[in-house]
C-alpha cells in the first residue's frame, strides 16, 4: 500500500473539492465570532445551532477589498454592521488549503436576508415575553398622579440626560422633581447587563422612586440593538415600578418601548409628560377648590335665605303672639278688675254686718238702752263673785256709782 505524506493527503483532499464542488454556494449560519486584521481582511467563525447547541462550525474569510465595500453597504442596508450573533445569507466557495484546512471565502452577503431574520428574532422575543405572561405587566400598573421621585438610568455624559434634567429643572411651573441618576452603559456588548443592574439597584432601595426612566439620547440602529434584548425586555415588564422610555428614535419601537410602561420619542418628551402630569394635577385641584368655593357659597346663600325667611316669619309670628298677649292680659285685666270690685263689694257688706254687730255688742249703746253694768273688784262680776265686803262699780250712761257689799241672797230665776 502507498503511503502519502500528510501535505499529499491535504492536496489529493483540495483537488476532489475543487474538481466537485460548485463555483460557489449561498450559506446561512450565524457569525460566532469576527475579527479584523489590522491588514483589512476580516476572519470568521460560522456557526450553526440547534436549542443553542453548536451543531456545526467553519472558518470563514472576507478579503480587505470586498470587506470594505461589503461592510460599508451591508449597514447602509440594515442600519447596522456585520457583528457577532448575527444570523447572516452569504455567498461563498468553499476552500481547502493544505497548511489552513477548510474555510470559507465570502464574496457576497443578502442583506435583506439579515433584515428578515431580525426582524424574526423581534417577533420572537416579543411572542415568548407574551407567552411567559409579562409582556403587559408593567403597563398594569397605576401611575402615580403626581411623579416627582424620578429614577434615571442613562449614562451621565449622554446628552438626552443633560435635556431631561434641563427641561424638568427649568419648567415654566416651577414644580419640585428629585432626581437621581442610576449609571449605565447604554449601547454596546455590555449595555444589557449594565442597564438590568441599574434597575436591581433601583429595585433594592429603601425609598422607591414613583416612576423609572431610561433615557439615551438617539443613535444609529445599532446602537439600539441593546433595547431588542429579551433579558432587558423581561427585566422592564416585570419591574414593579412604571417605567417610562424616551431612547430618542423616531422611526422604529424597541421591544424595551413596548414592554415599558409609558414610551416617549425623546428625553424631552418625558420631561413635558412629568411636568404635564403636575400641571394637569394642579389643574385639577384649582377645579375642585372652585368647585368647593362655589358649593359653600351656594350653601351660605341658602343659609341666609333660610334665615331671613325665618327672620320674617319669627318677626310675624311674634308681632300676633304680642297682640294675641295683648289680648289676653286685657281679658285678665277686665276679669281681675270685675273679681276686684266684687270681693270689695262681699267684704264690705261683710264689714257693714260686722259694724253693726259691734253697734250692738258696745258698752255705751247698751248702757243708753237702760242697761247697767257692775264690776267687783275690778272684774266683770258673775254668779259667787259678790262676797261681803267686796267693792263693786256700777256703770250708768255719765255715771259710776261704788257700793260694797253687805250680803247676798240666793235667787232662782
Amino acid at each position: 500500500m502507498k503511503h502519502l505524506t500528510l501535505f499529499q493527503l491535504n492536496h489529493v483532499v483540495r483537488k476532489t473539492l475543487d474538481e466537485n464542488l460548485e463555483p460557489s454556494y449561498w450559506v446561512i449560519a450565524e457569525i460566532g465570532e469576527m475579527r479584523l486584521h489590522a491588514s483589512g481582511h476580516c476572519y470568521l467563525e460560522l456557526v450553526e445551532k440547534e436549542e443553542d447547541k453548536i451543531i456545526a462550525k467553519l472558518r470563514g474569510t472576507i478579503w480587505a477589498y470586498t470587506y470594505r465595500n461589503l461592510s460599508i453597504w451591508f449597514e447602509n442596508i440594515t442600519g447596522q454592521a456585520l457583528k457577532k450573533g448575527l444570523k447572516i445569507l452569504f455567498n461563498a466557495n468553499v476552500q481547502f488549503h493544505e497548511l489552513y484546512g477548510l474555510s470559507l471565502n465570502i464574496k457576497d452577503i443578502d442583506a435583506n436576508f439579515t433584515l428578515g431574520e431580525r426582524a424574526r428574532r423581534r417577533q420572537e422575543i416579543i411572542e415568548q415575553l407574551k407567552q411567559d405572561g409579562v409582556f403587559d405587566l408593567n403597563k398594569q400598573l397605576v401611575l402615580p398622579t403626581v411623579a416627582q421621585n424620578i429614577a434615571i438610568i442613562s449614562s451621565p455624559s449622554a446628552a438626552g440626560f443633560g435635556d431631561f434634567t434641563a427641561q424638568v429643572e427649568n419648567n415654566q411651573r416651577g414644580y419640585r422633581f428629585r432626581i437621581k441618576l442610576y449609571k449605565a452603559v447604554m449601547q454596546g456588548e455590555k449595555a444589557v447587563e449594565s442597564m438590568i443592574n441599574a434597575l436591581l439597584t433601583v429595585a433594592n432601595e429603601a425609598e422607591q422612586p414613583d416612576v423609572v426612566v431610561i433615557i439615551r439620547g438617539g443613535g444609529s440602529q445599532i446602537d439600539l440593538d441593546c433595547f431588542d434584548s429579551y433579558d432587558l425586555a423581561a427585566h422592564v415588564a416585570q419591574f414593579p415600578i412604571p417605567v417610562l422610555t424616551g431612547i430618542g428614535h423616531e422611526r422604529d419601537e424597541t421591544i424595551t418601548d413596548m414592554v415599558a410602561h409609558t414610551r416617549l420619542k425623546t428625553p424631552t418628551a418625558v420631561a413635558e409628560f412629568l411636568v404635564s402630569g403636575m400641571s394637569a394635577y394642579e389643574e385639577q385641584l384649582e377645579a375642585l377648590f372652585t368647585r368647593l368655593y362655589q358649593g359653600v357659597l351656594g350653601k351660605i346663600r341658602s343659609r341666609e335665605q333660610h334665615l331671613d325667611n325665618c327672620r320674617q316669619r319669627l318677626t310675624a309670628a311674634s308681632k300676633g303672639a304680642i297682640i294675641k298677649a295683648g289680648h289676653q292680659l286685657d281679658l285678665l285685666l277686665k276679669q281681675l278688675q270685675a273679681a276686684s270690685k266684687h270681693n270689695l263689694a262681699r267684704h264690705k257688706a261683710k264689714l257693714e254686718m260686722l259694724q253693726k254687730t259691734l253697734d250692738l255688742v258696745d258698752p255705751g249703746k247698751i248702757l243708753a238702752r237702760g242697761y247697767t253694768l257692775t264690776t267687783i273688784d275690778g272684774k266683770r262680776i258673775k254668779a259667787g263673785m259678790a262676797k261681803k265686803g267686796g267693792l263693786l262699780k256700777t256703770y250708768l250712761p255719765g255715771e259710776i256709782i261704788s257700793s260694797k257689799v253687805e250680803g247676798t241672797d240666793k235667787q232662782s230665776l
